[in-house]
């Protein structure tokens, strides 16, 4: 998110009045009219970045100068256990630990835990779908299938694959399979 508190006019009337220049000595060798300098300083329209850079160039300003207010707020989510959004599906259990917003849509990169009882499975032999994906099983046992490849798996082991072709993970064991799983773009958990 950008904070829109930028006051480039200002600025740049201020630096004009300061190196004693009129609205037409800056309008004439930065090559604009005069009425469109004095409304960038009022702060009536925004001008565009070509020529907003030609007028700091006609005043000798830096850029960092005009800019250093744009901030970009960088924000952090923490999500506890308590708050985690939760997804039943096929009888499998999904926990959202975070998310990394991509689009309006869907998350670019999604994290989360999934628990697959004894002879359940997640994911889908017949169809893949965009993106790939990276898990490590935490406990438990299963098999993994991805297109016409079967491995085992076990606790700490790590897979990673493009999520294109069909796959599944099923628990052929005797005892919950829990892993930590991490999807790009996301497609469990619809924000």
């Amino acid at each position: 998110m950008i904070k829109k508190d930028a006051d480039f006019g200002n600025k740049l009337r201020l630096v004009r009045e300061r190196k004693k220049m009129t609205l037409k000595d800056v309008a004439s060798k930065a090559g604009v009219s005069e009425s469109l300098i004095s409304q960038i300083e009022r702060n009536k329209v925004s001008p565009s970045i070509d020529t907003l850079v030609t007028i700091a160039n006609v005043l000798n300003i830096d850029l960092e100068y005009l800019f250093k207010d744009i901030k970009s707020e960088h924000k952090v989510t923490i999500v506890k256990p308590e708050e985690r959004n939760r997804l039943l599906l096929n009888g499998v259990d999904y926990q959202q630990l975070s998310f990394i917003p991509g689009s309006d849509i869907n998350p670019s990169v999604e994290a989360f835990y999934i628990d697959i009882p004894p002879g359940k499975e997640k994911g889908d032999l017949e169809f893949g779908h965009p993106g790939q994906e990276l898990g490590t099983i935490i406990e438990g046992s299963g098999l993994f299938i991805y297109g016409t490849e079967e491995y085992t798996i076990t606790k700490g082991d790590t897979i990673s694959f493009q999520s294109d072709s069909p796959h599944i993970i099923r628990n052929t064991g005797k005892e919950t399979l829990k892993a930590l799983w991490i999807i790009t773009p996301g497609k469990i958990f619809i924000k």
